[in-house]
């Protein structure tokens, strides 16, 4: 065993890679989504504009990283975890006009 197989995540077999993606994704989405759902509140709200700023800067990290680990894994990682982040927008969303009158 060389040190490419033990370090490339692309290397690992898909039916593993690729489920672990997509609930990355899901975990990557939905911090992505509640901090923009807290900032948008903060915002609405007239609350403390650094903790706005601070909420802003991680939610993007969060995302970029995210997708960067993925790429490494490879473009059907990256769909995976786009396709997860998509499913926890959606699953936000739906949790949002369920609670809305």
């Amino acid at each position: 065993m060389d040190e490419r197989t033990m370090t490339y995540l692309s290397t690992l077999p898909l039916v593993i890679l690729l489920p672990v993606c997509f609930l990355g994704g899901l975990f990557i989405g939905y911090g992505y989504f509640r901090a923009l759902r807290e900032t948008a509140n903060l915002i609405v709200g007239g609350g403390q504009p650094l903790r706005a700023v601070v909420l802003t800067l991680a939610r993007i990290s969060l995302l970029a990283t995210g997708f960067f680990i993925a790429v490494l894994a490879g473009g059907l990682a990256l769909l995976a975890t786009l396709a997860g982040v998509l499913c926890a927008r959606w699953i936000m969303l739906r949790n949002l006009r369920g609670t809305q009158p």
